[in-house]
């Protein structure tokens, strides 16, 4: 089920995806059609623009500070921190600094 991480092995997450100047970095953990998880990196400035998920998605700041956009409300959110976006309601994420995230989907 996991893919591209290390088993059996003690690990923290947000070093499991690198930083790259200008982009948004994925690493995707688990796909299929139940769930999927991956982490995200982005530089600062950087964004995923607004789109809906086809199941609620829940995002933790591993590192640093997110802009979430959720429906018509803005949440700021810090390392430790979780937001639930609910399955179609248009949502964006932007880098306020450099961040690292886990998402997960479940459908």
């Amino acid at each position: 089920m996991y893919k591209n991480i290390e088993k059996h092995v003690r690990l923290k997450l947000k070093d499991q995806v690198e930083y790259q100047t200008g982009q948004v970095v994925s690493r995707t953990l688990v796909q299929n059609e139940s769930v999927s998880m991956t982490l995200f990196s982005f530089d600062k400035g950087e964004e995923i623009s607004t789109h809906a998920a086809a199941g609620d998605a829940m995002v933790t700041v591993l590192e640093g500070t997110g802009r979430f956009t959720v429906g018509d409300k803005v949440f700021i959110l810090n390392e430790g921190e979780t937001i639930i976006m609910p399955k179609d309601i248009p949502h964006a994420v932007f880098g306020e600094e450099k961040f690292k995230m886990q998402l997960v989907v479940s459908y």
